[in-house]
């Protein structure tokens, strides 16, 4: 072979390198759970996909019991899951297969990057079908087994959230428990867990009883290991988490937005008020947390009670724009305040911050958040925008525009699916901070020597 060719053929074994580990970085997810019913499974799914869309991942689930639902609109009883139900069987496997086709439509057609796959998969040949259609269309795949033999935490799940699904929507609760019972048992006979060595070539967690412990296998990239993070790090103890903004400050009162004041008169009061409200509560070893703000840590210190300061939970930088009006960031950097309007979520202040910048800050105090029980947070509007979208399961065009009243209080307590969120306004007047969404801003009406003014970025 000549040198030519020898260059020619190296260039092209280079280059296919190149693009499998392109492929290999770039291929869309797709996330699998293992499990019998009444495992938890959709509790996972649902918090995952949360998680992931909130820190800019674009995820989406695909349960495949819905898809049964809509194709057999009447549920009559366990029978339908027997293993020598062929009818049964015959309309289970195809909306599996009608769920991997939309999971296609959404990773290659749509531009999804994480799929998540919310059925039981409890055999091993289903989940080499599985694995063959994510080999024919390229995306990697990451298993997610739950397992639980503690008969209090699957019955508790089977009262909370089973019962309250379409299936049982007429039938009285012990006739709906004795049922589900029957359906889990038509599972467990051909339940076949995944196993360290046969399934050594996967990727997955195996949960074990609810997070009591876990077992790791080949995390192949950096979206598989914050997966793997974020599933060690949830719980499902009862809890609240409340959030509310510091006392109003010296600077909201004058309509200056970001710098470091002091609490008003009105905010004094309201941190006096806080600490009765909570001090009423009575909660259970509570942790209150602060930005290190001086409004924040003034309206803490009024509890009188034990906090940590979070440099994590300081408010959004506004960069160049500090302790300005709205109206004078306007008339001075035009151009800068069509933008933000434009896009609030991605724009960034100059030499400051935008709100995706502050989501990425704040997945520390997320995963601390989901480690801990009862925690009151007192931090900032754009701060709190972020954690209420978490938990609220907002997105990022929603995010910049949540209400977040001075001196109010949003209780959160975690439920099955979702959150469950009370305010309580602590009759202390503030000013208004919020400025609600735009309508059709045009940056081309602009006049040109708007374009050209523009603060300093560097």
């Amino acid at each position: 072979m000549s040198e030519r060719c020898l260059n020619v053929h190296i260039f092209i074994l280079s280059l296919s390198l190149c693009l499998m580990a392109v492929c290999m970085t770039n291929c869309p997810t797709l996330i699998v759970t293992v499990g019998l019913p009444a495992r938890g499974k959709t509790y996972i799914s649902k918090k995952l996909t949360r998680y992931l869309n909130w820190i800019g991942v674009p995820t989406k689930e695909f349960n495949v019991g819905q898809y049964r639902r809509e194709c057999v609109k009447i549920y009559k009883s366990f029978e339908f899951f027997r293993s020598d139900n062929e009818e049964g069987l015959k309309i289970r496997k195809q909306c599996a297969l009608a769920a991997l086709n939309d999971v296609r439509q959404y990773l290659s057609v749509e531009d999804g990057h994480v799929a998540v796959f919310d059925a039981t998969n409890t055999t091993r040949e289903r989940r080499a079908t599985i694995m063959r259609f994510a080999e024919q269309n390229g995306y990697k795949v990451f298993f997610v087994e739950s397992v639980c033999e503690d008969p209090r935490v699957i019955a508790e799940n089977i009262v909370q959230v089973k019962l309250g699904s379409p299936d049982y929507t007429d039938r009285n609760t012990e006739e709906a428990i004795q049922d589900f019972m029957k359906r889990i048992k038509c599972y467990e006979n051909s339940y076949q867990p995944l196993d360290e060595d046969l399934d050594r070539e996967l990727s997955y967690i195996k949960i074990m009883d609810v997070g009591q412990r876990y077992l790791v296998n080949r995390v192949l990239d950096h979206i598989q290991s914050r997966i793997v993070y974020y599933l060690m790090n949830i719980h499902i103890t009862p809890r609240s988490i409340y959030l509310c903004r510091h006392g109003e400050s010296d600077l909201n009162v004058r309509g200056r937005i970001g710098g470091d004041s002091g609490l008003s008169p009105r905010g004094k009061e309201f941190a006096q008020c806080l600490g009765r409200f909570i001090q009423d509560q009575n909660i259970k070893d509570l942790k209150v947390w602060t930005s290190q703000m001086k409004r924040s840590i003034q309206t803490a210190e009024a509890l009188g009670v034990p906090y940590e300061q979070w440099k994590t939970l300081n408010e959004i930088d506004a960069g160049v724009c500090e302790e300005m009006m709205y109206e004078e960031i306007q008339e001075h950097y035009p151009l800068e305040f069509a933008l933000r309007d434009q896009d609030k979520y991605h724009y960034r202040y100059p030499k400051g911050e935008s709100y995706e910048d502050l989501v990425q800050r704040l997945e520390p105090v997320i995963m601390e958040l989901e480690r801990q029980e009862n925690v009151l947070v007192i931090c900032h509007q754009a701060v709190m925008r972020c954690l209420l979208a978490y938990f609220l399961d907002k997105s990022a065009e929603e995010l910049p525009y949540l209400k977040c009243p001075l001196h109010t209080v949003l209780k959160l307590s975690p439920v099955a699916y979702g959150c469950k969120v009370e305010s309580i306004y602590l009759n202390v007047e503030a000013v208004n901070t919020h400025r609600d969404k735009p309508e059709n801003v045009d940056i081309s009406r602009l006049p040109e020597e708007a374009l050209l003014t523009v603060p300093p970025h560097y």
